[in-house]
């Protein structure tokens, strides 16, 4: 007796045992899968929040010079080595920024000691040109030479002259030029001048090969330009040469000068903020749009835009500075720019995002001057005898709330848009990193997936787990599920290389389907009905099914067989033509409906599987107990069954929608990728998914983009936790409620 009971309670202890070390395995199991799942999401958090980080600056060295004369222009090295200044005493000087020799002038040269004009071309040129009151300008370069002595950097400055140290003539009637502005290439140069007597001239240099000498030779074209204001204050040439602003007071001239023998006044407005006058107009990089600084601190973007069939300056918005603006400096590459105000605010804007980034008082000096490093990480502000240099953290300008979730007018376009072109082999392209139209894209496909997929599935559970013969029953549910074992890429490969021809092919045939199929199995079922009983007795309870296969076969194969003819009836022979021409519906052939039925074939084994069990799991008990009290099968299935296992059914779908939303590869190979916003069935999109296994990969890591990718894999993150949350909420409600049955 005592052996026994020590045997039971050893029994028992062991029990115990294997009880608690399941216990805290599963336990273990469900916190790691939390922690995981915080983890991702962290590490997301960590990847996207820089790309939100504010701008800042900080000054990092200054020093003192010896001058009596005011800057004219400022700007440094790639490098951040080597600063210079271009004084009004026509002296161009470079400074050293290194620690090491902090402030020692390096190189220092006069270009013109009298001069009537200055100019200066694109930021990234470095190059500068002197007029003087004979006519004749005189064009240098500011350059920098890289060498590796004991091997460390060391940059030298340099000074080039690409049309040579002689002064070119400009004006052959001598007088003195009072305004200039110049852009140039290998192979061409331009630059317009005004002159005192009020003439514009433009002259073009088209560059020539010496065939004996191999020297370049430079080709001389002047022009006069047409119906110039009495007042010019300012011209501006944009770096293609093909655009000529004049500024006359606050009027806006804009000069077509591509074909120099037709050159002409494309437009002429007011450009102006109310109740001020124009102080500055810069171009961004790119030279699509012109910034146009006033005197009340308002600064406005211009681009063109076509209206009427014709490209016109168009006023697309506005920033406002602290004080009255002296002077725009674009960056290099990017689209930002920034200000200089008579109250010794620098003010930092995006022009895209519509973003004031930073606004600072920098210094006490009205008439500070400001240069931009090439690299966009350094800033010089030269005032009175001083040179600062600062450091600028802006990694990402380009990225803000607007520029991911509202329409954005980009240059170049007729309105305001959502927007997704992440690369350009342009390099004055500017990145569009609207997560709308992927968003969209990762919706329809779901919607139009679930569309397909829920009907089947449900419709299938549903019999299968009531209706079907439990024989019958063990073969069909393992064999939907093991559809579930087919990988995504057949699917999107079949998709991609057959079904979309396919459809395109046979579209007539397809939309067929959708009426002859369900009218079929209406008129099976009448058929059915009419026959004799002991016909219909022959055939077990739960077997039916088998009698539409052949039905539904046949009627599929003639709905088919029948596309072309319908086809020629219908549509003169082109479907694809009538939908675009008549009814102006845009077809692709990797469309929606493609994904629809690809990934709705991927997802009906989940929401089968999942849909099938909860129906199959309602007790017995309760419908036998509806049908004895006299409900026949039909209101048993409707009034007790799908009521009893709807929070099952409901998780399925869930389950289906999350797993259509994060769908990768059928998306990625069944649609054309194409980021647009339209319902239409018959054109493609891309998803967040997609999107991000195409570009992650040619992304570089730490870029804006690659950051946004990130932030795109966030939004699905949160997409898939929203439609689980809701999922599971609703079930419970469901649970809650017809648990009493």
């Amino acid at each position: 007796m005592d052996r026994d009971f020590a045997n039971k309670l050893k029994a028992n202890r062991k029990r115990l045992i294997k009880d608690k070390l399941v216990k805290y395995s599963i336990t273990t199991g469900g916190s790691l899968v939390l922690v995981t799942l915080l983890l991702i999401f962290g590490y997301l958090l960590y990847v996207v929040l820089p790309i939100f980080a504010p701008v800042s600056i900080k000054e990092e060295k200054e020093f003192s010079y010896q001058t009596d004369s005011n800057v004219l222009a400022l700007a440094l090295d790639e490098q951040n080595d080597v600063a210079y200044k271009i004084s009004d005493d026509g002296k161009i000087s470079f400074y050293s920024l290194r620690s090491r020799d902090l402030g020692d002038l390096l190189l220092e040269d006069t270009m013109l000691s009298e001069h009537t004009a200055f100019a200066q071309s694109v930021a990234a040129g470095h190059a500068y040109l002197f007029a003087d009151a004979q006519g004749q300008v005189k064009i240098f370069q500011a350059d920098f030479i890289t060498t590796y002595p004991d091997d460390a950097r060391l940059i030298t400055p340099n000074i080039r002259y690409p049309f040579g140290s002689e002064k070119l003539t400009i004006d052959d009637q001598g007088h003195a030029i009072t305004a200039a502005s110049f852009q140039f290439s290998d192979s061409k140069a331009a630059i317009a001048v005004v002159t005192d007597d009020k003439r514009g001239i433009f002259l073009v240099l088209n560059a020539t090969q010496n065939m004996m000498t191999d020297e370049i030779e430079w080709e001389e074209q002047r022009i006069s330009l047409p119906a110039l204001p009495n007042q010019v204050d300012q011209i501006l040439l944009s770096p293609d040469m093909k655009n000529l602003f004049v500024l006359s007071h606050n009027d806006l001239l804009v000069y077509d000068v591509s074909d120099t023998d037709n050159i002409h006044i494309k437009s002429a407005l007011p450009i102006n903020a109310l109740d001020a006058d124009v102080t500055d107009i810069q171009l961004l990089t790119g030279a699509s749009s012109l910034m146009v600084a006033n005197t009340n601190g308002v600064i406005s973007q211009w681009f063109e835009v076509l209206k009427d069939n014709k490209r016109t300056f168009t006023f697309i918005r506005d920033f406002k500075a602290e004080g009255k603006i002296r002077t725009i400096i674009p960056e290099y590459f990017r689209k930002v720019f920034f200000t200089a105000d008579n109250k010794g605010y620098l003010s930092v804007f995006h022009s895209t995002g519509h973003t004031r980034l930073l606004s600072e008082k920098v210094s006490d000096n009205e008439s500070m001057q400001v240069a931009i490093s090439p690299r966009a990480n350094a800033l010089l502000i030269a005032e009175n005898t001083r040179l600062r240099l600062f450091s600028i953290d802006n990694e990402h300008p380009d990225i803000t709330w607007s520029t991911l979730w509202q329409k954005v007018w980009y240059e170049g376009y007729p309105k305001a848009e959502y927007l997704w072109q992440s690369t350009s082999a342009s390099d004055s392209f500017e990145a569009k990193m609207s997560l709308v139209p992927l968003s969209f894209g990762t919706i329809k496909a779901a919607f139009y997936a679930m569309l397909f997929a829920v009907p089947i599935a449900i419709s299938a559970a549903i019999y299968t787990g009531y209706f079907m013969s439990p024989s019958i029953r063990s073969y069909i549910k393992p064999t939907v599920e093991i559809m579930e074992a087919l990988p995504t890429v057949i699917l999107g490969f079949l998709a991609g290389l057959w079904l979309a021809p396919l459809i395109e092919n046979q579209l007539p045939g397809i939309i067929l389907l959708l009426v002859s199929l369900p009218l079929s199995v209406l008129a099976a079922a009448l058929a059915w009905s009419t026959l004799p009983k002991k016909f219909k007795e022959a055939i077990p309870e739960g077997y039916h099914p088998l009698i539409l296969i052949p039905v539904l076969l046949l009627v599929g194969y003639g709905s088919m067989s029948f596309s072309g003819t319908l086809e020629l009836w219908l549509f003169d022979g082109n479907a694809r033509m009538y939908l675009t021409n008549e009814l102006g519906i845009n077809f692709d052939q990797r469309n929606s409906l493609v994904v629809g039925i690809a990934m709705g074939f991927a997802v009906i084994p989940t929401i089968f599987s999942i849909a099938e069990d909860a129906i199959f799991s309602v007790p017995k008990s309760l419908t036998m107990g509806s049908l004895a009290l006299g409900a026949t099968p039909w209101q048993t299935l409707a009034k007790v069954v799908i009521l009893t296992a709807s929070p099952g059914m409901f998780s399925a779908i869930m389950m289906g929608t999350g797993r259509a939303v994060g769908e990768t590869m059928i998306v990625l190979m069944a649609t054309g990728n194409t980021p647009i916003m339209d319902w239409n069935i018959f054109e493609g999109m891309r998803t967040l998914s997609a999107n991000i296994a195409v570009e992650i990969p040619e992304s570089a890591v730490g870029s804006s983009h690659y950051r946004v990718l990130f932030l795109a894999a966030f939004v699905l993150f949160i997409f898939t936790f929203f439609f689980n949350t809701v999922a599971e909420f609703i079930r419970q409600r469901l649970r809650e409620k017809y648990s009493s049955l």
